[in-house]
Parts: structure tokens; C-alpha cells; sequence
């Protein structure tokens, strides 16, 4: 026990020092972005921030192959393209799915995008970090505000493409949690969640993504992340106990129908968006089923799984 928090604690102070050591040259060379108005300036400086951004990921990966033993089993992310158009979706289970997530994919696929609220750019240099290393910004009125104010419908949305626009560029990828919380036990009994392994889908945040990238993303990267022995917390992995991860990719294409439809007015098209995400959750589903070795029980139907 006390040689594995020793490890616990050695591991997390070098990701800490990591994240640290990263972060002071992005925020400079951010502000530098941020003085500088000049188009090509800003798209040269955006290439080098996501070079640190892919350093710090591959440190991190360094500091974790030094202090931890993982078993990494990973399929289908050989025939990966750095310069495509990726919208990425995964299971959630714990914080540790962001490490794993970063550490499959990083220079295969272009540096991994996170949307974030507008209102969180002003948050105390992160806002600035997140600013230069071109994550997308959304814009997101509520029913409550859209029931007042029918007018500003849709406006949301065109404010987060506009924001979007310079990705047309540069090859990007965005990644969405589209279960909207990390999986547990509770979680699933209070979502009524159809799905061994799985929360139901939420497909409003994927549907705005697609609507808000206007056709620029190419491909659907289908990830699902097995842990063995459970689902980890950060401080598992830094201590030792993951001793194997799983993690699938299936590529997918994004039909045109996908990418060009209106989720929030088009009723046929929200219900045909639901039901392709849900039985892609549905064989998601049972992948991690096959994965861990469960017995193949009777399918659920996956029709009532998207909230």
C-alpha cells in the first residue's frame, strides 16, 4: 500500500509539473497570438501552440510508461489521417477516459478540440489557453430564453459557425462525451438507461456540433474505452492499479443527411438523427459487452435510449 502511494504521488506531482511547465508558454505565446492581429501570424502561432499541446500530451505519455505497467490494446486507429476532419465520440466513464483518449490519438489525428461554453473564455488564463489553442467556443441559448425571445432562435447556432469558420484551414478534430455525464450505476437507474454499459445518448450536443462545423467534418471517429478491473479514478492510474485498457475505433462516415439537417426545428429529422445514435450506442453497447467476455444476453431495444 505505501509503495503504491509512493508511485501515486510521484506520477501525479510529474503530471503536474508537466501540465505547469506546458502551460507558461502557451499562455505567452497566446497572449502574442492575441497581440498580433495579423491573419497569417495567427495561423503560424496556432501551429505551434498545437505542437505544445501535442509535446505535452506525448510527456505525459512518457511520465505514464515510466511509472505505470498498462496493457494497451488498441483497434481500429491504424488507418488514421493527421490531415482530415475528425468529429470524435466516446464513452465516458472517469477523467482518466481524457488521458487515454489523448494518448491513442495524439499525432494521428489532429490535436483533440473540446466546444466550451462562451461564457468560460473569461475564466482566469484558462480562457486565454483554451482561446489559443483554438478550442471552439458555442454560443448556447435556453428554452427558457428561447420561449421569451423566439427571435434570437437559431442565432445561437450561427454565431458558434461563424466561430468555427477558420477550421475550414486546418484539419481538426472535435471530441464529444455524448452520454453528457461519466457512467455510473446511479446514473444509469435514474436515466432508465436501456444499455448494460452505457447512459443513453443525449444527441442534442453531437447535432449541434454537426450543424455548427457546417459540413467541414468528414469522418465519425466511434471510440469505446474498456478498463480492466473496473473503472479508474486519476489517482488509480497514477497509483498503479490499471493494469490494461481497451480502447476500439470504428471509422465512420458522416452521411450528408447527418451533417445538413436542422435538430432543433426539423421533428422528422430529430427523430431519424435519435434513432441513428442510438443504435450506434446499441452496438456500442455490445462491443463492451464482447470485450469483457459477458454473456451475450437477450438485445434491448435501444428506441427509448435517446434523452
Amino acid at each position: 500500500m505505501a509503495r503504491s502511494t509512493a508511485k501515486g504521488v510521484i506520477t501525479l506531482a510529474l503530471l503536474t509539473l508537466n501540465v505547469l511547465l506546458c502551460f507558461v508558454p502557451i499562455i505567452m505565446l497566446g497572449l502574442l497570438k492575441l497581440a498580433l492581429p495579423v491573419q497569417g501570424w495567427r495561423d503560424l502561432a496556432s501551429r505551434w501552440l498545437m505542437r505544445l499541446g501535442e509535446r505535452w500530451i506525448s510527456t505525459n505519455q512518457a511520465i505514464l510508461s515510466v511509472t505505470q505497467a498498462i496493457r494497451w490494446d488498441i483497434r481500429g486507429a491504424d488507418s488514421l489521417r493527421r490531415n482530415e476532419w475528425y468529429l470524435v465520440i466516446s464513452n465516458h466513464q472517469s477523467w482518466v477516459d481524457i488521458l487515454v483518449l489523448q494518448a491513442v490519438f495524439n499525432r494521428r489525428i489532429p490535436f483533440l478540440k473540446f466546444f466550451i461554453k462562451q461564457q468560460l473564455i473569461w475564466v482566469p488564463f484558462l480562457g486565454l489557453a483554451w482561446w489559443a489553442l483554438d478550442m471552439p467556443f458555442m454560443k448556447r441559448y435556453s428554452r427558457e430564453f428561447l420561449a421569451k425571445h423566439p427571435e434570437m432562435r437559431g442565432r445561437d447556432l450561427e454565431t458558434t459557425r461563424r466561430s468555427c469558420e477558420k477550421f475550414r484551414r486546418v484539419p481538426t478534430s472535435i471530441i464529444n462525451f455524448v452520454e453528457g455525464n461519466r457512467f455510473t450505476a446511479e446514473k444509469q437507474s435514474q436515466r432508465k438507461s436501456p444499455y448494460r454499459h452505457l447512459l443513453p445518448p443525449r444527441p442534442g450536443g453531437v447535432a449541434f456540433v454537426l450543424g455548427a462545423m457546417g459540413g467541414m467534418l468528414h469522418a465519425l471517429l466511434d471510440v469505446t474505452i474498456v478498463y480492466d478491473g473496473g473503472t479508474p479514478s486519476l489517482w488509480d492510474l497514477c497509483c498503479g492499479r490499471v493494469s490494461r485498457v481497451v480502447v476500439h475505433v470504428s471509422e465512420r462516415k458522416i452521411a450528408r443527411w447527418i451533417a445538413e439537417g436542422d435538430y432543433s426545428d426539423d421533428e422528422a429529422y430529430r427523430d431519424r438523427f435519435n434513432q441513428w445514435l442510438g443504435s450506434v450506442w446499441a452496438e456500442k453497447d455490445e462491443r463492451i459487452r464482447a470485450i469483457r467476455g459477458e454473456p451475450d444476453l437477450s438485445p434491448r431495444t435501444p428506441d427509448s435510449a435517446v434523452s
